[in-house]
């Protein structure tokens, strides 16, 4: 599969990035708000195939040492084809002097300890829809 990787906003649909977000079950929102959240990220992906928007992902991070991945997304006609995989190391590669945190959807978290993530014994998150995030299985 021919796939291009960018990692600058230059062109990105943005309705599609908010559409896909709502096709996989995570949280989505306008997409002039997606537009101002990767603008402002450190690091982003998209990956394309054949001029499509299949894959992307999002991190913030001081560039210092700690960092968080947001917003990791693949269509689903795309999933189970090592997209993903090539989501994420394009988006670690860019922080590979940092400290990582992410939230894994419930079913996801797999994937992500193949990447040499682990289980966090004491995070903790303050949601603005806690609610709705307890129903996901996000929260307690």
């Amino acid at each position: 599969m021919n796939l291009d990787v960018k990692k600058d906003c230059v062109g990105v649909e943005w309705k599609t990035v908010s559409e896909t977000l709502k096709r996989v079950g995570m949280a989505f929102h306008e997409p002039e708000l997606h537009r101002k959240a990767f603008e402002a990220s450190h690091a982003k992906v998209f990956i394309y195939h054949a001029g499509q928007l299949i894959g992307f992902g999002r991190a913030l991070s001081d560039d210092a040492y700690q960092a968080a991945v947001y917003d990791c997304a693949i269509v689903p006609e795309f999933q189970g084809k090592g997209i993903g995989k090539i989501l994420m190391n394009n988006l670690l590669s860019q922080l590979s002097h940092c400290n990582v945190i992410l939230y894994a959807a419930p079913g996801k978290e797999g994937f992500y300890q193949a990447h040499g993530f682990r289980k966090l014994k004491t995070g903790m998150a303050l949601f603005q829809k806690s609610d709705l995030m307890k129903k996901h299985g996000i929260t307690e």
